[in-house]
């Protein structure tokens, strides 16, 4: 690994991209311990101990900055949510679709068009959050011309703040090392891991838990990052055979090669969209905080994180989520037609409808897998807490972030070594 390192660092190119993406990281967790004027760190705390699973996620994802009160509280969830809806559009409306397939130029308009769409989701997310605050007792001037300035400053904080997470992601897309968003949310949730720690410190000396949990707390989070590693790389490869053919006095194909069917090949939007959703119920009961006992309070408080039902629902809207992103990523039917248009099969599969079928079961059986793995990583910690009764601050969700991309980071990494032909990066 360290040879790896070594090697890459000699290549002058990949040494200022690698400098570069530090640099950037750098930036942005410098910017993560400016603070938000008038908003109580303390209160911010308590809400995400106790408020629920969505502010739990949302600190989680914007690496402590949420609970910590800052710049970056919003993190770079403005963005992923307006690419996520880009991308869901780009299915269902055709003027879209077709910028989908433009090429450069036409990926250069949608994310103009993802760019917009974060202002205002990043607005609408501000104005919810400042209620929520403002409920829970996070702010010192709530009322009068104090009230409305302070409410101002800190709306468009937030805003301004995830603006520029996104212009830094970008600008690592551009000049940096692997994809910028990722890395952003990789450097904020890897900057949890010494929170975790020190909490895992704290319980033992308090008491608050057993030492024989720790050992297999870490036995559980090293087989759980295998795992993860496995089922990350893990894909079905589909035979194709490609006929020979015959142009003027050369032969073309004839070769033999497959189609990778990767097993985890959502990724953790799944995961995203479940807690999206399952979030409102619990957005909705911080701001109109129904009387304990109602109706309205026993309903909300279903889809607490740790209640049962939200842990049904999260298992079964992970599943359904799943099937439904595969289902806008892979279209059988033109898989088939172009395997047809270039001469190809599947051997033992008749092409045109039979090959569709037969793609269609095997993409089905490997998103069952891919959804049943997710389940399990994301109820995981939560399982562990109710176990250990302690909150666990890193859960599945961010491990499989961290380790999706280490592993494109260095896929990246060895591709752009290759292109200059270094061997000696795979001795």
């Amino acid at each position: 690994m360290f040879q790896t390192i070594r090697n890459a660092w000699a290549v002058p190119e990949i040494r200022k991209k690698l400098l570069f993406t530090l640099l950037i990281i750098v930036i942005y967790r410098v910017g993560s311990a400016i603070p938000v004027p008038w908003l109580d760190p303390s209160a911010l705390q308590q809400m995400v101990d106790v408020g629920g699973n969505f502010l739990s996620y949302l600190n989680i994802l914007s690496g402590g900055n949420f609970s910590n009160a800052t710049v970056f509280a919003l993190g770079i969830s403005p963005y992923i949510t307006a690419s996520i809806v880009i991308q869901l559009l780009t299915v269902a409306i055709r003027r879209l679709e077709q910028l989908a397939r433009e090429g450069e130029d036409g990926r250069r308009k949608l994310n103009k068009i993802t760019r917009y769409t974060t202002v205002g989701l990043a607005v609408v997310q501000s104005v919810a959050y400042y209620f929520v605050l403002r409920s829970n007792g996070a702010l010192e001037y709530t009322s009068g011309f104090a009230g409305g300035f302070s409410a101002a400053v800190i709306i468009l904080t937030f805003v301004a703040g995830a603006m520029l997470t996104m212009w830094l992601g970008e600008r690592i897309d551009e000049k940096g090392l692997g994809n910028g968003i990722s890395m952003i949310l990789f450097a904020g949730i890897v900057a949890r891991g010494p929170a975790m720690v020190a909490y895992l410190v704290g319980q033992l000396m308090v008491g608050g838990l057993n030492y024989v949990f720790v050992p297999l707390i870490v036995v559980i989070f090293v087989v759980l990052i295998g795992f993860i590693v496995l089922m990350t790389n893990a894909e079905r490869r589909i035979p194709v055979q490609y006929a020979k053919r015959v142009v003027g006095r050369k032969m073309y194909g004839g070769q033999s090669t497959h189609i990778p069917i990767k097993v985890a090949m959502s990724g953790v939007m799944p995961i995203i969209f479940a807690n999206a959703l399952l979030s409102i119920p619990m957005l909705i009961m911080n701001l109109a905080q129904p009387t304990q006992g109602s109706f309205w309070y026993n309903f909300l408080h279903a889809f607490d994180y740790n209640q049962p039902v939200y842990l049904v629902l999260y298992f079964i809207l992970i599943l359904a989520f799943n099937y439904f992103y595969v289902a806008i990523q892979y279209n059988p039917l033109e898989m088939a037609n172009n395997l047809r248009k270039n001469n190809g099969a599947i051997p033992g599969i008749r092409p045109g409808k039979p090959t569709s079928d037969f793609i269609s079961k095997v993409i089905s059986k490997i998103t069952l897998i891919g959804a049943l793995f997710l389940a399990v990583i994301a109820l995981l910690p939560a399982l562990i807490g109710a176990v250990t009764g302690m909150n666990i601050a890193i859960g599945g969700t961010s491990i499989i972030i961290v380790v999706g991309v280490a592993l494109d980071t260095v896929r990246q990494l060895e591709s752009q070594m290759m292109m200059r032909h270094y061997k000696g990066f795979l001795e």
